[in-house]
């Protein structure tokens, strides 16, 4: 059964397909979308080895003229030399205004191939085809693209909505388990930010960590009630003026632990997971959520087998110089944002830099 879920946006609308085996019909559900016949499918070795072949052989026996370029895998190759190589398979495949590039991997292939798609001939067709939990239920979703500089995380990119989203819950049994576990953290954080409901089924769940220890039904759930949430979020608010501030709930410390270990020692799950827990402390230090609710997030955080720590050897007064360069920072005042309670948060850039500071060190 496919559950769809649109994204209603003024000027182009798109929806998230979510159905086990749905790989197999990439070809057929762009045929509905009126795009060109040429294809440039973007993936990494692992990605493609795995899944590659299933998806050219479905979009050729739609018509598809399909080539391929595949990027080292990791978040330490997001930056313009990947970009370069897109670009020039772009150019020798004569990709032209009505080609489309399909995105085929994780959130760091689909950020990529979204923002080449977005600056190729001032901006093609791309459909995002998530292979992993994080992607799934976030990154593919909203049309954020980009890639990072060497001094801070998607400091360059673009917002280019995708034409679809596919999402094949089964490629999910291939994922490592780390990797899965990254993209629980973008799970709780819907649950904290706006599904109170998906909280409590997720508390409720004996095992979070790892995929087969999981339910269907519950795995099913928080793919749908996730991409429903980014779907409402962006549907509000696509360019992020205002409500879609909210979903970098966890973000704000997480990118500045992410930069300051080189993307190599934590992956970018397990450092929303760590400014998860620094921000819900940082709400409660102000008055501002119950100890009680924290400590609620903090288990599930665990449960998922997510760090709850600071990595050792990270330098706080580095994580507070880093905070400056994160994209939020509005006239030199870092927003943040906290919650209130289970399901609701608010933006605040009325932090005190010691109560930051505290919170870090007692981590």
């Amino acid at each position: 059964m496919t559950s769809v879920i649109n994204v209603n946006l003024p000027e182009q609308s798109y929806e998230i397909a979510i159905a086990p085996g749905s790989l197999d019909q990439l070809g057929e559900k762009m045929t509905g979308l009126q795009l060109g016949k040429k294809v440039l499918v973007v993936s990494n070795p692992t990605i493609f080895k795995h899944y590659g072949e299933r998806a050219i052989n479905s979009l050729k026996t739609a018509g598809f003229e399909v080539a391929s370029c595949i990027l080292p895998a990791g978040e330490r190759f997001k930056n313009l030399n990947s970009i370069q190589k897109i670009y020039d398979a772009a150019l020798e495949n004569r990709l032209e205004r009505s080609a489309t590039i399909v995105a085929l991997g994780g959130g760091v292939i689909g950020d990529m191939a979204g923002f080449a798609a977005a600056t190729w001939l001032r901006g093609i067709s791309v459909v995002q085809v998530p292979t992993t939990l994080l992607a799934m239920v976030d990154s593919a979703i909203g049309g954020k693209t980009g890639v990072n500089h060497p001094q801070g995380k998607n400091l360059i990119g673009a917002f280019h909505q995708p034409r679809l989203v596919l999402i094949d819950p089964e490629v999910l049994k291939t994922l490592p388990v780390r990797e899965f576990r990254a993209g629980m953290a973008e799970v709780i954080k819907y649950g904290v930010i706006w599904d109170a409901e998906l909280f409590a089924q997720m508390e409720a769940s004996k095992h979070l960590n790892q995929l087969r220890y999981i339910k269907p039904e519950l795995i099913e759930t928080i793919l749908i009630r996730s991409c429903q949430a980014k779907a409402d979020v962006v549907s509000k608010d696509e360019k992020e003026a205002g409500l879609r501030a909210i979903l970098n709930y966890g973000h704000t410390i997480g990118h500045a632990v992410e930069s300051l270990t080189g993307y190599r020692l934590v992956n970018h799950g397990e450092a929303v997971g760590i400014g998860m827990v620094a921000a819900g402390q940082i709400a409660v230090e102000l008055g501002m959520w119950q100890k009680e609710e924290t400590e609620r997030q903090n288990a599930l955080i665990q449960k998922a087998g997510l760090p709850t720590q600071l990595p050792s050897g990270v330098d706080i007064a580095a994580i507070i110089d880093a905070l400056q360069l994160d994209k939020k920072v509005k006239a030199g005042k870092v927003r943040f944002v906290l919650p209130t309670q289970m399901g609701v948060v608010t933006v605040t850039d009325e932090v005190p830099a010691d109560t930051i500071r505290q919170v870090l060190q007692a981590m």
